[in-house]
C-alpha cells in the first residue's frame, strides 16, 4: 500500500503552497492520587496508559473547583482532562431513584454518611453525534459503578427516563436543556441539586447569535441550580483560539478570571503536510480528484464540503471514479442509525473515504485518518483546524489539502498563507446581551422562577430594563416582588437556539404534504418566494405560494432548466454613532442602525451557463431589521480627487463592499452569510460616500464590532485583493457576490481599487 505523497501533487500547477508539520513527543504527567486505581486499569483496558500535560493540569483544576477552558489541539485527547473529575464525582455511589415528580424513592441513599452524597454531571454538545460518540467511550469503559445516559432527540422514553432518575453523567445538548430540562426542572431537581460539573464541549462552536442564545441558556441554568443549592464547576473544551479565557468567561456568564485557560498541548503528534490548492472555479471537481487519488494511494480520506447536495454528488462522483464502493456521505438530515454506522464504518477502517459536511468535524473519536481533503476555507480559522485535526489523530503522518474555491476569501487565503500558518486562531464573538436574544430567555427564565431584581448577578445590568420592556409588551408581569410569566404557554417554545426569530417557514410538497425542508423567517423572501427554485437532497423544487403568517411555502417537483435569483432594495439608516476613529483619509464608525429590505422581483437564469432568462417582479413585504453595523466614510474632497462620476464612486462603492464583505471572515469568525452590507455615493445622513457592512441579525452578533476593532487590516486585504486578482473587470474571487440584491450590476473593480488607495493613502 502506498502511503507516499502521491507523486503527481508535487509540482502541480494548482499546488500553491505546503507546510510540514514535525512529529513531536507527548509531555507526561504523573497521575493524581484522587483517581481510583480501578478507573486507570479501565483506561489501560482503552489503551490509555499515560496522561499527558495538559489533560492533569485541567483535571487537577476542575477538580479543585475551578472553572477551565482546555484549549489544545484536535485528536490531544481534551476528554479525558474532564472525565478524570467527573468519574471521581458520579462513580462508585448508588444509584439515585427519582420520581416523576422529583421526589427520591427510598434507596440505598440513606446509608450513606454525611458529605458523601453522589454528585451529578451533565455534558453538553453542540451536536447529536458528538455527545453520541462520548457517550461510547464512556460506556466502554465498563466501570460498573457508573451511571451514564443520554438524553436528546433520539433517545426513547425509557432511555429519557433513565437518565433523569439513575443516572450521575448524562450527556445532552443545549436545545435539550433549553426546551426539556430547565422548564421542568422540578423533575429534575434531584440530579440539578447534585450538579457538580457542567462539560460544555467543542465551545468555539458558539458564536454570534448562536452562541449569545447558549450562553443565556448557561445562566439560566446556573440560576436554577443555585436555587436548588448548587454550584457547578464548568469545563469548557475548545478548538485553539486567541484568548480562550476570555470567550469561555463570557459563554458562561463569570469574571474572565475566573476561568483557568489551559493552552499548553502536552500530546504526541505525528507530521503532517498541509497544501494550499487553487481550484478556482472548480473547487468541487478538484475535491472530487484529490479525495479520489488519495484514497487510490491507499490513504484514508475524509473530504469536508459544505453543501450538503454536492456532499452526496462528490460522494457518488469518488465511487464511480475509482470504482471503489466503500466511499460515504454524512451530512445534517440522516436518521440517527444512518450517522452511527458512517461513523462506526470510517473508524473501524470499513470506509476508504467519507465525504461529509461540518456535521463531521467536532471531535467524534475515528482516529488514523491518513487525508483530509478541504473544499473552500471554512467560515473560521477554528474550524479549518478542527477539520484538518481530523487527519493523523493516532500520531500517524498525515496529508491535510485546503481547496481554494472562487471567492474573495479562499483566493486571499491562497496569495496569503501565513494567516493560516501564522497568525493566532481568531477570538470567538458572541454578544450575550444583545436584547433581543436577552428578551426571551428572561421570559423562560422568568417561566422557570420568577425574575427578582437579584438575577441581574445572571442575566446582566440590562437584565431589568428588558424584563420592564417585556412586561410593557405583555410578556410579563411586574409585580412588587419581581417579574411573572402569565401565559398558559411555554415561553421556551418562542426560542429555537438555531435560527433567529421564533418557528420559520417550513416547506411543504404540493399533494403529499411532505416536508422537504425549512428555512428562517428572515431569509423566507429570499429563499422561497413565489417562482423560487428550491434544491432539496437532489430534487428541484418550484415554490407555489409562500404563507407568510402561517410559515409555510408549498412547493412541487419540477425540472426547470434555470435557478432562480432574488433581486432586491435596501437602506440603512443609521440610530445612533457608538464609536468613531480615523481610517486613512477617512474614517470608520461603529454603530445601531436600521436596514430595510424588499425583495422586489427575480431572476430566471440557465442552470447550465448561468444566462439570465428574465426578470419577474415580486410584491413582498418590507423588512426592517435593527442591528450593529461598521461603515467608512471619505470626504467630498478626498473623493473629488479620482475624478469620477457619482455613477462611477457608487460602482465603486458597490465593488468594495462585495470584496469586503467576502474578507470579514478572515478577521471575524462569521462567513458573508451572516452579515449584510450597502453602499451609496452620497448618504443622507453622512453627505458622502459610505459603505456598510451589518450584522445579519437583529440586536446583532458581534461581527461588526470586531470588522471595527480590525479595519485598517480588513480593508487593506480588501484592497489586495482587488489589486491582484488577475480577471479583467471583476469575477467572483473579487468583487460579484451570490448574494447581490441587484444580480451583480453596477460594480466597478478598478474605480474600487483607486477608490480603496484613496482612503488608506494617508
Amino acid at each position: 500500500m502506498n502511503r507516499r505523497w502521491p507523486d503527481w501533487i508535487t509540482g502541480h500547477e494548482h499546488l500553491r503552497h505546503t507546510v510540514s508539520r514535525p512529529a513531536c513527543n507527548g509531555v507526561l504527567a504523573d497521575w493524581p492520587a484522587w483517581v481510583r486505581p480501578e478507573v486507570r486499569d479501565a483506561l489501560g483496558r482503552r489503551g490509555i496508559g499515560d496522561l499527558w500535560s495538559h489533560q492533569a493540569e485541567a483535571a487537577e483544576a476542575a477538580h479543585q473547583g475551578r472553572h477551565v477552558v482546555i484549549a489544545t489541539g484536535t485528536a490531544s485527547g481534551k476528554s479525558l482532562g474532564y472525565l478524570l473529575p467527573i468519574i471521581a464525582a458520579t462513580a462508585g455511589a448508588p444509584g439515585v431513584r427519582r420520581t416523576e415528580h422529583g421526589r427520591r424513592l427510598p434507596s440505598v441513599r440513606h446509608l450513606l454518611t454525611p458529605g458523601s452524597r453522589p454528585h451529578t454531571a451533565l455534558y453538553l454538545a453542540p451536536t447529536k453525534a458528538l455527545a453520541h460518540d462520548q457517550l461510547r467511550q464512556a460506556r466502554a469503559l465498563g466501570l460498573d459503578d457508573w451511571r451514564v445516559g443520554a438524553l436528546d432527540g433520539d433517545s426513547s422514553t425509557g432511555e429519557r427516563d433513565f437518565a433523569r432518575e439513575w443516572a450521575g453523567y448524562v450527556l445532552s445538548n443545549p436545545d435539550m436543556l433549553h426546551h426539556s430540562v430547565l422548564p421542568q426542572h422540578p423533575r429534575w431537581a434531584p440530579f440539578l441539586s447534585s450538579l457538580r460539573y457542567v462539560v460544555v464541549d467543542a465551545s468555539h462552536r458558539y458564536r454570534g447569535v448562536f452562541g449569545a442564545q447558549v450562553a443565556q441558556v448557561l445562566r439560566r441554568l446556573r440560576r436554577i441550580c443555585a436555587s436548588y443549592g448548587a454550584d457547578p464547576v464548568f469545563v469548557l473544551a475548545s478548538a485553539t483560539s486567541t484568548d480562550p479565557g476570555v470567550a469561555a468567561a463570557d459563554l458562561i456568564g463569570v469574571p474572565a478570571g475566573d476561568v483557568h485557560p489551559v493552552r499548553t498541548d502536552g500530546a504526541p503528534h505525528g507530521q503532517v503536510t498541509y497544501a494550499l490548492w487553487d481550484g478556482s472555479a472548480a473547487s468541487t471537481d478538484s475535491t472530487t480528484t484529490l479525495m479520489g487519488d488519495l484514497i487510490e494511494s491507499g490513504r484514508q480520506t475524509v473530504a469536508f464540503i459544505s453543501s450538503r447536495k454536492m456532499c452526496e454528488v462528490t460522494a457518488m462522483r469518488v465511487r464511480e471514479r475509482t470504482g471503489c464502493a466503500e466511499v460515504a456521505a454524512y451530512r445534517g438530515g440522516y436518521l440517527a442509525a444512518e450517522r452511527r454506522q458512517v461513523e462506526a464504518d470510517l473508524s473501524a477502517g470499513r470506509l476508504r473515504g467519507v465525504a461529509a459536511t461540518n456535521a463531521l468535524e467536532l471531535g467524534v473519536d475515528i482516529a488514523g485518518l491518513d487525508a483530509v481533503v478541504i473544499n473552500g476555507v471554512p467560515g473560521t480559522m477554528a474550524s479549518f483546524w478542527q477539520q484538518a485535526g481530523r487527519a493523523g489523530r493516532r500520531g500517524t503522518d498525515a496529508v491535510v489539502v485546503l481547496v481554494a474555491g472562487a471567492n474573495p476569501r479562499d483566493a486571499y487565503v491562497l496569495d496569503h498563507p501565513e494567516l493560516i500558518f501564522e497568525r493566532p486562531v481568531e477570538q470567538t464573538v458572541l454578544h450575550p446581551d444583545n436584547p433581543y436574544v436577552l428578551g426571551p430567555h428572561l421570559a423562560a427564565a422568568a417561566q422557570e422562577l420568577p425574575l427578582v431584581a437579584d438575577d441581574q448577578q445572571w442575566f446582566g445590568p440590562s437584565m431589568a430594563t428588558v424584563a420592564d420592556r417585556l412586561a410593557r409588551q405583555g410578556a410579563l408581569r411586574k409585580r412588587a416582588t419581581g417579574w411573572y410569566w402569565t401565559r398558559p404557554g411555554r415561553a421556551v417554545d418562542l426560542v429555537n437556539l438555531r435560527t433567529q426569530g421564533t418557528k420559520g417557514v417550513q416547506i411543504v410538497e404540493e399533494g403529499t404534504g411532505r416536508v422537504v425542508g425549512h428555512v428562517d423567517t428572515a431569509a423566507a423572501d429570499s429563499a422561497v418566494h413565489p417562482g423560487a427554485v428550491y434544491l432539496h437532497r437532489g430534487e428541484t423544487h418550484l415554490v407555489d405560494e409562500l404563507d407568510h403568517e402561517g410559515g409555510v411555502a408549498v412547493v412541487h417537483v419540477a425540472s426547470p432548466g434555470y435557478v432562480t435569483q432574488p433581486r432586491s432594495v435596501s437602506s440603512v439608516e443609521i440610530r445612533a454613532e457608538r464609536a468613531s476613529r480615523v481610517l486613512g483619509a477617512g474614517r470608520a464608525h461603529l454603530g445601531d442602525v436600521e436596514v430595510t429590505s424588499q425583495v422586489t422581483g427575480y431572476l430566471r437564469r440557465d442552470e447550465r451557463t448561468g444566462a439570465v432568462w428574465d426578470t419577474n417582479p415580486l410584491d413582498l413585504p418590507v423588512r426592517r431589521l435593527r442591528t450593529r453595523a461598521v461603515w467608512w466614510t471619505l470626504p467630498e474632497e478626498v473623493v473629488s480627487r479620482a475624478g469620477f462620476s457619482p455613477q462611477v464612486v457608487g460602482a465603486a462603492a458597490h465593488a468594495a463592499e462585495h470584496t469586503a464583505i467576502g474578507l470579514l471572515g478572515l478577521f471575524a469568525p462569521c462567513d458573508r452569510w451572516d452579515i449584510g452590507g450597502l453602499s451609496t455615493a452620497l448618504h443622507p445622513q453622512t453627505d458622502t460616500v459610505t459603505v456598510f457592512v451589518h450584522d445579519g441579525h437583529p440586536g446583532g452578533a458581534g461581527f461588526a464590532d470586531r470588522g471595527y476593532e480590525a479595519a485598517e487590516a480588513w480593508w487593506a486585504a480588501t484592497l489586495d485583493r482587488l489589486l491582484t486578482c488577475q480577471c479583467e473587470s471583476g469575477c467572483p474571487a473579487c468583487v460579484m457576490s451570490p448574494k447581490c440584491g441587484n444580480g451583480n450590476q453596477m460594480l466597478d473593480k478598478d474605480a474600487a481599487a483607486v477608490l480603496l488607495t484613496t482612503l488608506l493613502s494617508a
